[in-house]
């Protein structure tokens, strides 16, 4: 269903008709609507208002709506109903205008409906005949003298018919109902138009009363002919009836409905006044009738017309007979009755007639370049029929692209200014050339036509998607097979131009590009390297472009220089203009009078563009005759026209409506379908204010379809159609257009925003469903606008009003539209969400709707890619980064981009591939949540399996910034408060601000040549003060980079005038600054940049430091002596000293919270002082580190004040403050150095770099655990620095690279355990939550199933070779090579007994967990009870890969090819099997559920099925020869009716024991190791594929889950580690895999998601850390020792118990018996208690 690109098809046979024509560009074979699908399903309802207005809103209500959403979902369409009386006042339902309008938009729909197009709605009423609107003046006058004739009064008709000399012929037109009452609607006013409307029907009734009477006088004497006739006798229903059935074939019939109405005996009736809606009456009170010859053409309508077309063909016709109240006539509840059969009646119809005439098409769905080619030629077709001007330019375009014999070729250069017509002239060209080539080079022929409409679609947009487009075009119709499209945009356009010389003189091409200005410039696309100057003989190319914009004419003259290839547009002759505008009037039957002339031509004297002469016939055709024109009636420019244009609309439609409906099309990034901006109008409250101004809102509140008739009318070739991906859009068909409504309605900021939230909202689908959104009324409207008959409302009803809510019936706006809920990848995408809803997103500012809505949506990511988008995906991502600064985008983004082959190859795999990446680092980047939780949500409709938790390393690496050469040239590095930008200083005096993720320098400062020494920022980053070797302090605004005064700083008066600032700090208003062996500090002002005092200190001045509250000022010097002074008065406080007066301060760190200072001397002592009373400190605590032979590098306090990190060059040292102790201590390895160390934001992490070494380290501090490694690729790290503001490192290297580290990334890493070696054996109990492993150590490590953590360790004296575990896991035995076994409480953690003497080869528990089987290879294997260790009996027989079958009768092995199965209690062999012939066993297996039936494959390839019991072969199934010759694995179901054999190679074999048949299914790889479930449903095999198939990031491994029913792969799961151990879970299906790096990942599948199974993810402790936390809540990893003294002995057929052992001592002769010893003791009892416990806590196994 998902065919690749289009550039690899070849055209078949197959291929339709429409679709070869539109790749080969024949646009005249093309049908006016290109893709069928593309339209929507539009249904004209015809029916009288008066009658049928309750049935029309309850179908509006409740049944359109559900025809839309079936529309969506099953065929990508929108279901659309034109119903015109609806929202209409009743006073407009006579309205001329309106039956114009409605006779055309019925033959619209009977032309461009894709599936039902008319439904008509009859009842017992005809309905009124309609006032014409317009009538020739001959027929005016003629009816005129008939009704003189007929002695009727005429004066009405004269008043109201005008003469109209600009019609041709001349017409007389009925005035509008406004200018003739002379009276405005007034909401303020209700009576007066009350009293208009009533004056109105009167007059109406009049007129339609004459001209009734005038038609039918003229008929009967002949002068007027019946098609004449009935425009002025037939009611509007009977008219579009007439229209829509008569004169159409069966099959069109098949789309359309008709539903009738009779009411039985309604005549009896027709006195109760509501009736009179339901039925023509005449008369007046009391003798009130119904009308005769209304009923009389009703009948003849309903009871000839219709059966007459159902004779004929398959109309549906429904006729419903319905009979009245006795008393009440047709009440309501009789009409609602009938209004709920006709809604279920409709909506099935409907349905069967869409199911019937409209096909699923994926074409544009799954084909990117044929959708392109369609869009371009949907606008070519549209463009071409706006062409006028038949000019010179359109033949001298027809001669250049006729094949010549010889010359050289060039492209062919369209020029002129905006609104010249360049893209009318180049769409006529496009539209004619296949025809103009096919004449010319003969009917064999078959050229190739490329148009390209520049900027309209985003592939033609960019050059590279331009020219990839272009190419797979050529490539599909010269039939050239392309492997793969260049990636390098020099290549692509190699090809292109190779592609070019494919053409010839039977396949001549032509390529039109329109608008190369609007080409964006990446690639250099402007400087048109890429286009060829000299083409092949039998190639033409066409372009187009404004003179003056990017220099493009400019370029293109440089490279074609043949004057004869360049046409310029030039405006046109005013007389021809004259003419044209003449001709477009006849069209439409209308002309200027020639006073109205005299301003006409006085325009087009002063413009003569032919986009200015179509908006002056779009005036001037409303002309009248007798309404005076002058100078001001016509615009004289394009602009203004335009903006008239706008206005008028306004005047007819509403101000508020058309300038946001203008607004919203202009703003949409692509364009508003027609539904979609009746919708988003249905959103917008100022619209619909407006137009609920002078009626009651009600549901559903909707824009009537008539505004959007009149706003699509009145912008007829301005609004054009468009389709894009089965849509029809409307869009502006002149940029010129666009830029007027931008100007007009999309200024205001607030507006603009407003208008922005609606759209996405409505993309949201936050509307959808019912959901009422509020609405408030205006004043006027309360006031009286309800009151028409002077009722008051109550104030609740007002209240109630003002905040009453309202269903807009906006349509669900899922990512795609599932056809089928068991079929997840057959679906049509909701392109329109897809290409809107981000870019309103961001102009809106609804940050979290971006990151939640979109990015972080798996439906959009999976659609994305499974469409061929991920780089779409990726574009998106950054695009929402650079708005929203999140680093979860970031991390996103570089997590898809490695995961790009695997999810663009198999899309259904990228849940599990995400999981995968994301749980590690959840914790860490908290946002990443949501995400995670939508795989699990949606994620197993494709991929069943689902990660719990992942062993995967986090792949991480660093923004890098090249700042200098080398390391040496940098003196500082400032990380600021935003992450991704940092101030670096040279030693050139140069200070720039960088943007590290761009790499771009944003500003710059020269320090006047001196040589920077440090600088430091404010703690408000508002001033940056530099310290410089001219002893100066440079103090700057950081926002504007200025220099704001410069300190010099000076010493003591003997001090040395060479030396040089020693250091400065800041507080948040001071600087301090000391020179070199100064004993003075100088305190300057940074507000005023004045020197205020110095502090004088008794020695050398070392360090200083300020309290947070910048109240104190802290001097450390020479003999460990501090000084503290107030920083506001410059009064010396006191001063301290340590007793450790070696050497000297070189770090202070004030603890607020303790009201403590910490003095770090040279060698690393400290001394902790008291400062709650701050002029009289006193010491607390020292720590003396002078033994320690390294200096301390640096120092850090906790985020938390709670530790101290102290580096030194050869140990980091973790002081715990609130005791003052070493918490943590870490050495470096011989010959190696710190650098630099720092603490993680939350503490848990040491990170560190090391000299002549260009990796950082990552420790955690709990376990002292080296987490990772990670490598600096730019050279040795000399400098580390941590940021204040943000969990951020910067890194240094030699090369003078700057790096950029997100700790909270990187320290994701210690979320993952490892044991450090692989693992080599795992083991589950058959209940709980624990996992133990083996991994070849002298540890067995207990890991917790739900968090992955590592929970204890069971240390053994040697290398643990064995484990077995009870049911319930409470015990566990192990053994090592030391010849030990041991006994453990698996909760405790306390080894019971410990027993000597044998080494095992095999353990074995019973499965009641009372008997222990361990069997050696060297001396007599033993049974011995659990409890007690006292021994059952021996087994002198050694046996292999032995079972104990579920009875716990027999213990089955192998030994020397033959099967024995040996007796648990007496040790003696029972049964055995041997084969005959000579063959060996190779393998055998127990069946589950069979406990006496044994599986085994023999040498001679064939498999058995032995009966323990009766020990006979009870089936034999005989393999293919050599199919054993690389057996490594089978797997038996727990019924023995399949077996499941490996062989090593990339297939499944399934063998059938039943029927001895052999299925073999394709894996995905060489597998590995395979295992089977334990209900047999499902084959869980780990495979890989080879070296040379690697992906990137080395996942050679794959995770495969295959269902056994029908051979179907339900999952795959990339394993980015050797895999050393696959492992399933008991209970239901949980995948355990260990790797080579001591990790585990845990996995569990979700075959069919139920709630069971959602809980089941949810309340997973991977889950729950994110749900709950920030970070992982790690248990304590607790460890656990062996005994060293032994409790039995075991010698060669007895035991001896040491003295001192808690275990009974019994004779060797009682060991045969199998009760306990009666003398009973606290190690018994505890392990008697542990089994007793799984009788307690059993449940059935799921």
């Amino acid at each position: 269903m998902w065919p690749a690109g289009a550039g690899t098809k070849l055209p078949c046979p197959r291929d339709s008709a429409l679709r070869r024509a539109a790749f080969s560009g024949n646009l005249t074979a093309l049908p006016s609507h290109l893709v069928p699908a593309g339209r929507s399903v539009r249904v004209f309802i015809s029916a009288n208002p008066e009658d049928t207005g309750a049935e029309r809103q309850a179908l509006r209500e409740n049944v359109y709506p559900k025809l839309r959403e079936f529309c969506r979902e099953n065929y990508g369409l929108e279901f659309q109903v034109i119903d015109l009386y609806w929202g209409v006042e009743e006073d407009e339902w006579d309205s001329p205008e309106l039956q114009k309008t409605r006779m055309k938009l019925l033959e619209n729909c009977l032309k461009t409906s894709a599936g039902p197009c008319f439904v008509g709605l009859l009842g017992e009423k005809y309905g009124n005949i309609r006032i014409p609107g317009e009538v020739e003046a001959s027929e005016f006058e003629m009816i005129l003298d008939a009704a003189i004739e007929a002695k009727l009064e005429t004066k009405l008709l004269e008043e109201w018919y005008c003469r109209d000399e600009n019609s041709v012929p001349a017409a007389y037109y009925l005035r509008p109902k406004s200018e003739m009452l002379r009276s405005n609607r007034n909401a303020m006013q209700p009576s007066t138009n009350a009293e208009n409307e009533k004056t109105w029907q009167e007059i109406s009734d009049e007129i339609k009363k004459i001209f009734k009477a005038a038609v039918k006088l003229l008929h009967e004497k002949g002068k007027m002919k019946h098609s004449q006739a009935k425009r002025y006798l037939f009611s509007a229903i009977e008219d579009e009836f007439d229209f829509a059935l008569g004169k159409q074939t069966p099959a069109f019939l098949k789309k359309c409905v008709c539903y009738i109405r009779k009411i039985a005996n309604i005549e009896r009736f027709v006195k109760i006044p509501e009736m009179g809606k339901y039925m023509d009456i005449t008369g007046t009170e009391p003798r009130i009738i119904r009308d005769p010859e209304a009923q009389e053409k009703l009948i003849k309508l309903r009871d000839e017309f219709i059966p007459t077309i159902v004779a004929s063909s398959n109309l549906r016709v429904y006729t419903s007979v319905t009979h009245c109240d006795m008393k009440l006539g047709y009440s309501q509840e009789i009409e609602n009755h009938y209004i709920e059969g006709l809604g279920k009646q409709f909506y099935e119809d409907m349905i069967d007639i869409i199911q019937a005439t409209i096909q699923q098409n994926f074409d544009t769905e799954t084909d990117t370049l044929y959708d392109e080619i369609l869009q371009h030629s949907s606008l070519c077709k549209t463009y071409a029929s706006f062409y006028e001007y038949k000019c010179e330019s359109l033949n001298i375009v027809h001669n250049y692209i006729l094949p010549s014999k010889a010359g050289h070729i060039n492209p062919l250069i369209i020029y002129g200014g905006p609104c010249t017509g360049k893209t009318l002239l180049l769409a006529e060209v496009a539209k004619k050339a296949y025809g103009w080539l096919h004449e010319d080079t003969g009917p064999e022929s078959d050229p190739v036509v490329i148009v390209r409409f520049l900027g309209t679609t985003d592939m033609s947009s960019d050059l590279r998607t331009l020219l990839l487009s272009v190419c797979e075009q050529l490539a599909v119709n010269y039939r050239c097979l392309v492997q793969s499209y260049p990636k390098k945009i020099h290549d692509l356009c190699d090809l292109f131009i190779n592609l070019l010389n494919e053409s010839s003189l039977q396949r001549p091409l032509v390529i039109i590009f329109d608008a190369l200005e609007q080409l964006s410039e990446n690639d250099d696309a402007r400087k048109l390297w890429w286009l060829p100057a000299h083409l092949p003989r039998f190639v033409r190319i066409v372009l187009s472009t404004l003179p003056n914009k990017h220099g493009i004419l400019q370029k293109l003259r440089c490279l074609i220089h043949e004057e004869d290839n360049y046409i310029e547009l030039i405006p046109r002759d005013r007389k021809m203009c004259s003419q044209v505008l003449k001709h477009q009037l006849l069209r439409v039957k209308r002309k200027v009078t020639s006073g109205q002339q005299i301003y006409v031509n006085n325009a087009l004297s002063k413009c003569t563009l032919p986009m200015f002469v179509n908006l002056t016939f779009r005036e001037v055709r409303h002309w009248r005759s007798h309404k005076d024109v002058d100078e001001s009636s016509l615009s004289v420019t394009v602009h203004e026209s335009i903006e008239q244009l706008f206005w008028s609309l306004e005047k007819k439609c509403g101000q508020k409506l058309v300038s946001r409906a203008l607004g919203y099309i202009t703003m949409a990034k692509m364009g508003l379908s027609e539904m979609e901006l009746e919708d988003v109008l249905a959103l917008d409250n100022s619209v619909m204010s407006e137009l609920k101004e002078n009626t009651r809102p009600s549901n559903p509140l909707r824009v009537p379809y008539l505004y959007i008739a009149r706003l699509k009318e009145g912008l007829s070739g301005y609004l054009i159609e468009r389709h894009v991906k089965n849509v029809t859009l409307l869009v502006w068909a002149n940029r010129h257009l666009q830029l007027i409504a931008q100007k007009l309605y999309l200024q205001d900021d607030n507006d603009l925003r407003e208008m922005h939230t609606i759209l996405a909202d409505y993309f949201l689908g936050v509307w959808s469903g019912g959901r009422r959104k509020a609405f408030c009324l205006e004043d006027p409207y309360l006031n009286g606008c309800l009151d028409l008959e002077n009722r008051s409302l109550l104030e609740e009803e007002k209240h109630f009003m003002e905040q009453a809510s309202f269903d807009r019936q906006a349509p669900d706006q899922p990512w795609v539209f599932q056809c089928n809920p068991l079929e997840p990848d057959i679906f049509f995408v909701n392109h329109r969400k897809m290409s809107e809803l981000l870019y309103h997103l961001t102009r809106c500012g609804k940050t979290d709707d971006l990151l939640y809505g979109i990015i972080m949506n798996f439906s959009w990511l999976y659609t994305m890619i499974k469409i061929g988008q991920f780089d779409k995906v990726l574009s998106d991502i950054e695009l929402a980064y650079n708005y929203s600064q999140e680093k979860e985008l970031k991390f996103l983004a570089n997590t898809l981009r490695s995961i790009k082959n695997k999810v663009t190859a198999f899309p259904g795999s990228l849940s599990a591939e995400l999981q995968q990446r994301l749980l590690p680092v959840v914790s860490s980047l908290p946002k990443l949540r949501h995400l995670l939780l939508e795989c699990d949500k949606d994620g197993p409709k494709y991929c069943s399996i689902v990660p719990l938790h992942s062993s995967m390393d986090v792949t991480y690496s660093p923004e890098r910034l090249p700042l200098s050469s080398s390391h040496l040239h940098v003196t500082e590095i400032l990380p600021t408060c935003n992450p991704s930008t940092v101030l670096t200083a040279l030693e050139n005096g140069s200070i720039s601000t960088w943007d590290v993720e761009t790499r771009q320098l944003l500003r710059q400062i020269t320090t006047a040549q001196s040589v920077i020494l440090g600088m430091k920022l404010t703690s408000d980053e508002k001033y940056l003060v530099v310290a410089t070797t001219n002893n100066t302090l440079l103090i700057y605004d950081n926002v504007n980079s200025c220099l704001l005064s410069e300190v010099e700083i000076k010493g003591t008066k003997h001090g040395s005038s060479a030396t040089y600032i020693n250091g400065f700090t800041l507080s948040a208003n001071h600087a301090l600054a000391w020179l070199e062996a100064s004993k003075d500090v100088t305190v300057i002002d940074l507000l005023y940049g004045w020197p205020l005092y110095q502090f004088h200190c008794w020695y050398e001045v070392t360090c200083v430091q300020c309290s947070l509250d910048g109240l104190y000022a802290f001097c450390g010097q020479y003999l460990n002596t501090t000084t503290i002074f107030h920083l506001g008065s410059g009064e010396k406080l006191c001063t301290v000293t340590s007793e450790f007066s070696g050497g000297f301060v070189k770090f202070l760190l004030i603890l607020d919270t303790a009201q403590e200072m910490v003095m770090v001397d040279s060698e690393g002592s400290l001394s902790v002082w008291n400062t709650e009373d701050i002029s009289s400190p006193q010491l607390t605590d020292d720590f003396d580190c002078r033994r320690e032979d390294s200096e301390v590098v640096s120092i850090e306090l906790s985020e938390d004040q709670s530790a101290v990190l102290i580096c030194k060059a050869l140990s980091i040292e973790l002081l715990d403050t609130g005791l003052w102790k070493v918490a943590e201590k870490f050495r470096a390895k011989h010959n190696e150095r710190f650098i630099s160390a720092v603490l993680s934001k939350n503490g848990d992490c040491i990170i560190a770099t090391m000299e002549n070494t260009s990796a950082v380290f990552f420790w955690r501090r709990d376990t002292g655990q080296c987490m990772a490694s990670l490598q600096e690729i730019s050279g040795s790290i000399v400098k580390l620095v941590k940021s204040s503001h943000h969990n951020m490192l910067l890194s240094l290297s030699t090369s003078g690279v700057l790096s950029i580290w997100d700790i909270d990334i990187i320290t994701a890493m210690s979320n993952i355990d490892k044991t450090g070696k692989p693992i080599q054996s795992l083991l589950l109990p058959a209940r709980g939550e624990i996992i133990y492993s083996l991994d070849g150590s002298d540890c067995v490590h207990k890991w917790n199933f739900s968090s992955g953590f590592i929970e204890a360790v069971f240390k053994h004296e040697g290398i643990v070779e064995h484990c077995v575990l009870t049911s319930t896991g409470d015990i566990m035995v192990t053994s090592d090579d030391k010849s030990s076994q041991y006994v453990w409480h698996t909760s405790s953690g306390e080894n019971l007994f410990r027993i000597n003497g044998q080494r095992i080869s095999q353990l074995l528990i019973t499965h009641n967990d009372q008997f222990v089987v361990s069997l050696c290879e060297e001396n007599a294997s033993r049974v011995w009870r659990l409890a007690t260790g006292h021994r059952v009996c021996n087994i002198l027989t050694t046996l292999q890969n032995a079972f104990i079958t579920s009875a716990n009768t027999f213990v089955v092995g192998m030994t020397k090819s033959k099967v024995l199965a040996v007796s648990l209690w007496t040790g003696s062999i029972t049964k055995k099997f041997c084969c005959e012939d000579g063959t060996t066993i190779v393998n055998f297996k127990l069946i589950p559920d069979c406990p006496d039936i044994i599986v085994f494959i023999t040498s001679a390839e064939t498999v058995n099925i032995w009966s323990l019991t009766d020990e006979v072969i009870c089936r034999r199934v005989q393999l293919p020869n050599n199919f054993l010759k690389n057996l490594e694995d089978f797997e038996i179901s727990p019924n023995g009716k399949l077996g499941i054999i490996a062989r090593g190679d990339e297939n499944i074999n399934v063998l059938d024991l039943y029927s001895g048949k052999l299925r073999v299914v394709h894996a995905s790889g060489i597998i590995w190791r395979q295992r089977l479930s334990r209900d047999g449903r499902y084959l869980v095999y780990i495979c890989f594929r080879n070296g040379e198939e690697e992906d990137e990031n080395g996942a050679i491994f794959s995770l495969i889950v295959m269902r056994l029913a029908d051979g179907k792969n339900i999952g795959a799961c990339s394993l980015y580690k050797t895999p050393t151990f696959l492992a399933l879970s008991q209970r239901h299906l949980n995948i355990i895999v260990g790797f080579d790096d001591g990790s585990i990942g845990i996995y569990t599948v979700v075959d069919r998601v139920d709630a069971a199974l959602k809980i089941k993810i949810a309340t997973s402790n991977s889950r729950q850390i994110f749900n709950n936390a920030t970070h992982t809540s790690r248990p304590k990893c607790n460890s656990y020792c062996f005994k060293i003294s032994v409790d039995c002995l075991w010698r060669e057929s007895t035991e001896v118990f040491a003295r001192d052992s808690p275990i009974t001592v019994s004779d060797s002769t009682e060991s045969n018996e199998a009760t306990p010893s009666k003398k009973h003791n606290s190690c018994y009892e505890r392990v008697c208690s542990a089994l007793e416990a799984r009788g307690h806590s059993y449940a059935p196994d799921n």
